[in-house]
């Protein structure tokens, strides 16, 4: 097979990923090479996929902890990946990051995205105090995150669910 015949796998969550995850850690490892800011990127990104595909609550707190990266691409894929995981335990620190005007946008954009795929209604508040954001980018996906928040809320949502 060449390489232009390979296709990247689809993961669990249906999306192909830009690093594979590492099967052979574990969550403290994982978290380890996340924070480790001398690592190549491309290592740092396969733990992100680790610890998502964990799906555990620790493996979510883990992933927060690497908000504190110095790369706005990694916190932005943080923030993507804790949406896709669906934990609440995400939620304060997907609320921080949305909250922090000094915030890169595209961190702050994909934290208000995750806020609304978690369906959590306690992020309703916040996600509608920056409805009228002075970033647009920020504006537009809090107001997806609304609408995706009170589509949770319906029948036609929760027939998919059954």
């Amino acid at each position: 097979m060449t390489i232009e015949q390979r296709k990247p796998a689809v993961s669990q969550f249906g999306s192909v990923d830009p690093a594979p995850p590492d099967s052979s850690g574990d969550v403290s490892t994982w978290a380890a090479t996340l924070c480790n800011e001398s690592l190549p990127m491309f290592q740092r990104m396969r733990s992100v996929f680790s610890l998502r595909n964990h799906g555990s609550n620790e493996a979510c707190r883990a992933l927060c902890t690497g908000f504190s990266a110095t790369s706005a691409l990694l916190r932005h894929e943080l923030a993507y990946v804790l949406g896709q995981m669906q934990n609440d335990t995400a939620l304060p620190s997907l609320i921080e990051r949305l909250s922090d005007a000094g915030e890169h946008i595209m961190v702050r954009h994909e934290a208000a995205e995750a806020l609304g795929a978690i369906g959590n209604l306690s992020a309703k508040p916040v996600l509608e105090e920056f409805l009228h954001d002075e970033n647009p980018e920020v504006a537009e996906s809090c107001e997806v995150a609304i609408d995706l928040l009170n589509w949770c809320a319906t029948s036609e949502w929760e027939q998919l669910e059954s």
